[in-house]
This record gives structure tokens, C-alpha cells and sequence, in this order.
């Protein structure tokens, strides 16, 4: 249940998968540099961006919409963006007041927008083909291998492991409420909402809590397991011929992007 909940690996034998951890690491980095370098309006360079990833999808054996349709979920947190609309200077093409405050809708604005989106969405495709393709083991100790802080890739590699013991402990404080909180056949368990208000803080509480002392638990298990502040993998992450190939065809592909971008 935890994997299907929070582990995004798709497992496969594919040559994406077989690529080294921090090469994948490095060239999905590229990826979203690339396309943030994109001028605003660049369709084209963008379109061969997105069958960039339409493409790697489908050699990955995930299939051609596997990326598009997981990335539709973050699209929301781009309308950050949208003040661009009214921010930009250009054309205007609609003239709106909130109160005393006019808002003027401008072609530029519209563009930006609407390329700022599109480099949004690229972007968490492309990071959505690397936890896909890429173990969690392996993309923490590429991480280490591409001499991130140490206590960074500590604390993201806890936070990972620790997810599922919070889930562990939310799932049996709701069975256990549920077990204690019997209702007449047709009627609504629990009080008020003040009441429910005040159950739902305890609740929180106890989580906290348990939470903290099975951590506790688990870290000194870890120690006596020998762990010494160092994810350790059984991938050797070792570049191979293949491994230079794709670096090499990757770096060619962003700088042909860049290239018809500013055509």
C-alpha cells in the first residue's frame, strides 16, 4: 500500500532505467534549465520539448501519456504566474477595475503567461520520467555523488523514509477512533463541532508524539544495522559507453532547442 501511495518507480528494464542515476539526475536538470531559457513564445522549441518527454515515456515502457497525465496536478500551483496577465506592458487588449484598482489585460502578458505555464508543466514531466525511471536509493546517492550538502540529502532521504511511519500511525489512531466511536443505526457518531475540533487536536497531538518516539526507535535500529550517515546503494554508478552516448545526444538536443527557440 506505502509504494502505491508514495513511490513513483516504475520498475523496467529499459535503457532510461539502466542509465546512471546521476547522469538521469544532471540531464533532467538540464531539461528544466533548457526550457526556462526558452524565450517566451518559443511553440516550437516547447512542442519539441514536450515529444522530448513523449518520446523518453514511451522508450521508458510507461507509455506515450504517462507523463502528461500525472503532471495535469501541478498545473494549479503555476497560476502563481497569472499576475503576469496584467503586469507585462504591451497591447492592451482588456480593461478591468477591482474597485479603484484598474487591471489591464496585455498581449506580453498574455504570452509570458502562457509560456510560463508551458515551462511549469515541461518541467514537472521531466521530473516525474526521473522518479519514475530512478529508485529512491539510487537517486539519493546520486545526489551524494553530485556532492550535494551532506546533511541535505540526509534530511531528504529521512523525510522520505519517515512519510511512512507517519502514515503508519495516522492509520491506526483512525482505526482506533473508529473502533471507539459506535453509532445508532441512522445517526451521526461524535458531538459538536467544538467537540470534534477538540478530538481532532488531541489527535494531532498523540501523532506528533508516537510519531516522534517511533522515529527515535527506528534511527537506533538503524545504528545498530551499522548505518553511518550514508545512503549506500547496490548500483555501482559507474559511467559506461552508453551512459556517454546519452549525455551526448541530451547536450545536443537542449542546445538544438535553444537554437530554433530564438529563430
Amino acid at each position: 500500500m506505502h509504494d502505491n501511495v508514495f513511490d513513483r518507480y516504475r520498475p523496467g528494464d529499459s535503457i532510461l532505467h539502466r542509465l546512471d542515476p546521476p547522469l538521469k539526475v544532471v540531464v533532467t536538470v538540464a531539461f528544466i534549465i533548457s526550457n526556462v531559457l526558452l524565450p517566451d513564445a518559443a511553440w516550437l522549441a516547447f512542442g519539441l520539448s514536450w515529444l522530448l518527454i513523449l518520446a523518453s515515456s514511451q522508450m521508458a515502457g510507461l507509455g506515450i501519456g504517462y507523463t502528461t497525465r500525472r503532471s495535469v496536478v501541478a498545473l494549479p500551483f503555476a497560476l502563481a504566474a497569472i499576475t503576469a496577465i496584467f503586469s507585462v506592458p504591451g497591447n492592451a487588449l482588456a480593461d478591468w477595475h477591482i474597485g479603484a484598482t484598474p487591471l489591464t489585460v496585455t498581449d506580453a502578458g498574455l504570452l509570458r503567461f502562457a509560456s510560463i505555464m508551458l515551462r511549469a508543466w515541461l518541467s514537472v514531466q521531466g521530473a516525474i520520467l526521473l522518479v519514475a525511471t530512478t529508485r529512491f536509493p539510487d537517486l539519493i546517492h546520486a545526489l551524494e555523488h553530485l556532492r550535494l550538502p551532506k546533511l541535505l540529502v540526509t534530511i531528504i532521504a529521512f523525510l522520505y523514509r519517515y512519510l511512512f511511519v507517519l502514515t503508519d500511525e495516522v492509520l491506526r489512531m483512525l482505526r482506533a477512533r473508529m473502533a471507539r466511536s459506535a453509532a445508532m443505526p441512522g445517526q451521526q457518531s461524535g458531538g459538536s463541532l467544538l467537540w470534534r475540533a477538540k478530538v481532532t487536536g488531541n489527535m494531532v497531538g498523540q501523532l506528533f508524539l508516537r510519531s516522534y518516539e517511533r522515529s527515535d526507535r527506528i534511527y537506533n535500529a538503524m545504528l545498530a544495522r551499522g548505518y553511518t550517515g550514508q545512503i549506500r546503494t547496490l548500483n555501482p554508478h559507474v559511467m559506461k559507453g552508453r551512459d556517454w552516448l546519452f549525455a551526448t545526444l541530451a547536450a545536443a538536443a537542449f542546445t538544438l532547442l535553444q537554437i530554433i527557440g530564438r529563430m
